[in-house]
């Protein structure tokens, strides 16, 4: 009998074993996909019309165009001080996933440069390339990685000034397009910007929000063991309440306001503590009051 619970011990281990790399290639494969929309747009609609996506990407296209750097070298030296923090604020998984993003971003703008541009006209570059850039960088944001790194920074912002993330970005972004438009006439600027809106919104509809917070709601046994893992390793305080299902009995539930870069972090950190929790995550248009609680208040 002993024998045979060991057996299924076994078996059972080489199951999760199996279904955890399949889980991680399929994760990796599907980085590697978004990072190559992403690439073809900016590679045949928004640089031969020399229309700038926002952030880190956005330097680059107007460093490149102002000395004929390889974009591609580019994009990945820009990134480094940023993958420095993102490491310091997300953690070791995070700098994983967006280091493996945008070093594939970098090679498939390399694997793209050669080939004939898809349209000179301005107005279908943005239209199309922001659509496309969009669906690139959703699918990205949604396995966890990162082709941008002003995110990182403004996450860090957000966690020690509460300045809100998708404010912040965009503050960076008008910025950079400001001085787009002083670079290469503010035409360039306006479709820069018009470029970002509708990248943002084909972002929202494959990532599910791209600027707004998310509130996650978490039922489970495990209330106190998530929530101090959620305080350890995200900084997000949780407020646990008490609740009983109509069938399951006594739990607890936990509520906490986060970003969207962490969902991705929360999800695994809840599977690891209780894999039979049930979680709904919510967008939050607004937020007043101060949910982040530095370590020694």
């Amino acid at each position: 009998m002993a024998e045979t619970n060991k057996n299924i011990e076994t078996k059972q281990k080489n199951t999760n074993f199996v279904q955890t790399v399949f889980k991680l290639l399929w994760e990796y494969l599907m980085l590697a996909v978004g990072a190559a929309i992403a690439a073809f747009a900016i590679e045949e609609f928004l640089v031969p019309c020399t229309i700038l996506d926002g952030g880190v990407v956005g330097i680059s296209i107007m460093v490149n165009n102002l000395t004929n750097i390889r974009l591609s070298l580019l994009t990945v030296l820009f990134n480094i001080p940023f993958l420095i923090v993102g490491y310091r604020v997300l953690g070791r998984e995070f700098l994983i996933k967006a280091g493996f993003s945008m070093m594939a971003f970098s090679s498939f703008l390399e694997v793209f440069a050669p080939l004939v541009n898809m349209t000179e006209d301005s107005l279908l570059a943005v239209c199309f390339g922001g659509i496309i850039l969009g669906i690139g960088v959703g699918i990205v944001i949604h396995f966890g990685g990162c082709l941008d790194g002003t995110e990182t920074v403004a996450i860090l912002l957000n966690r020690k000034f509460n300045f809100p993330v998708g404010r912040t970005v965009l503050l960076f972004n008008v910025v950079i397009f400001s001085i787009a438009g002083r670079l290469f006439g503010f035409d360039r600027a306006m479709y820069s910007l018009l470029t970002y809106y509708i990248t943002s919104k084909v972002l929202d509809l494959v990532e599910n929000g791209m600027n707004q917070a998310k509130a996650a709601m978490i039922i489970t046994n495990e209330g106190r063991d998530i929530a101090d893992m959620i305080y350890k390793e995200m900084g997000r305080t949780v407020t646990i309440l008490e609740g009983e299902g109509l069938i399951s009995g006594k739990k607890v539930v936990l509520y906490c306001v986060l970003n969207r870069l962490e969902v991705y972090e929360l999800k695994r950190l809840i599977k690891e503590a209780d894999a039979s929790a049930f979680i709904t995550i919510n967008d939050v248009s607004e937020i007043i009051g101060n949910h982040i609680k530095k370590k020694g208040e």
